[in-house]
């Protein structure tokens, strides 16, 4: 089988993610295509904002949190998908030199997805 359904999973059953380091270059890369506000894309300008340092983009981490769950442990038939509650501590910081995992627990509703985790 390679993926599973619903009645597969277990109420409770939480799947976690590897890990992704975020890059200044990344962030600014990113943004200068898709975000380009100035706490995304100048150093100086970040100190001054509500981040008060570089942020990555919040459709940044979002990807990011995409991509760990497609490669998780986590693999129901017919692929991944952001159905479900979604949870977002934001606004926050996740810039350079942190890392990002995620993690995806199942309910008597469905899966709830993605949960987001900043260290």
């Amino acid at each position: 089988m390679t993926g599973r359904y619903l009645e597969d999973f277990a109420v409770g059953q939480t799947f976690g993610s590897g890990r992704l380091r975020v890059e200044k270059e990344r962030i600014k890369t990113f943004a200068a295509e898709f975000d380009p506000q100035p706490f995304h894309l100048d150093e100086e300008a970040a100190r001054g904002s509500i981040f008060r340092g570089l942020a990555a983009s919040g459709w940044h981490t979002a990807a990011m949190t995409m991509r760990l769950l497609v490669e998780s442990e986590l693999k129901p038939a017919g692929g991944s998908s952001a159905r479900g509650s979604t949870s977002f501590a934001g606004p926050g910081r996740c810039g350079p030199g942190m890392s990002s995992t995620s993690r995806a627990k199942f309910s008597k509703y469905g899966l709830r997805s993605p949960v987001r985790s900043k260290d």
